[in-house]
């Protein structure tokens, strides 16, 4: 099997039966350590992988590996926490702005009652417009 020389770091592993990787094994370690190849071993007939000949600057240790998924687990938390801290303080605000808009808007209210007569159809449409804020 004819193989380029240098691979882009973006191209797919390649594929080899456990057999011919056998067979080839010091060039393929050689490929792996000079152009970061990684080549992937499967069982003869069958295309599921195996095993993986990667270079050793990719290849991560299980304590490695956990110590990265346990700092992403912080770090996690830490965000979810200041996000929920920012969302409740966020919520608070918005609650007491809302309260002002409805102390002002009971104001108004209560000068348009002084002001316009009793059943005008506009001041009718007007205030069911309002009947959330009205209400809270």
């Amino acid at each position: 099997m004819a193989v380029p020389a240098l691979n882009p770091r973006n191209a797919p592993a390649r594929s080899l039966p456990l057999r011919e990787a056998r067979t080839r094994l010091s060039q393929l370690v050689a490929m792996a350590e000079l152009t970061d190849t990684v080549t992937v071993v499967t069982r003869d007939g069958d295309s599921r992988p195996v095993a993986a000949i990667v270079p050793a600057g990719a290849a991560r240790s299980v304590a490695q590996a956990r110590a990265d998924t346990e700092r992403l687990a912080e770090v996690t938390a830490g965000w979810a926490r200041r996000l929920e801290a920012l969302r409740e303080q966020s919520g608070r605000r918005h609650a007491a702005e809302l309260r002002v808009v409805a102390a002002a808007l009971a104001e108004v209210w209560a000068e348009l009652d002084r002001r316009v007569a009793p059943g005008d159809p506009a001041l009718a449409r007007l205030r069911a417009a309002h009947a959330d804020l009205l209400a809270g």
